[in-house]
């Protein structure tokens, strides 16, 4: 099985080659493959989450399209946009007790 972070490397060289004005815009977001569990037996899922500040959101958004069809062509489910400065401000996140170096990520993306 290929990595999460191996698999989020590919899936920007991938964007950024073929879509470069797509990639300089996820350039300034960071993305990862988030893995879930779901069904019986569990099966898990991949799908690639985008954090992006507020400002960048309605931007990035314009694309999904794109991204949806090239992550379906990697194999992951989905592609899941997140408002990193939503999260950030949010009280009841535990991103920063659970995953610390991601929510160091986030703030230097919203600032």
């Amino acid at each position: 099985m290929i990595s999460e972070d191996i698999l989020a490397q590919e899936f920007m060289r991938v964007v950024t080659h073929y879509y470069p004005k797509v990639g300089e815009l996820l350039d300034g977001c960071y993305v990862k493959v988030i893995s879930s569990y779901w069904g019986r037996p569990p099966k898990r899922l991949r799908y690639i989450g985008i954090y992006c500040s507020e400002k960048m959101m309605p931007d990035v958004q314009t694309h999904k399209e794109i991204l949806r069809e090239l992550a379906e062509n990697m194999g992951l489910v989905q592609v899941v946009f997140l408002n990193a400065t939503r999260l950030l401000r949010d009280p009841m996140s535990n991103v920063k007790r659970i995953h610390p170096r991601l929510w160091l990520d986030l703030h230097w993306l919203t600032t």
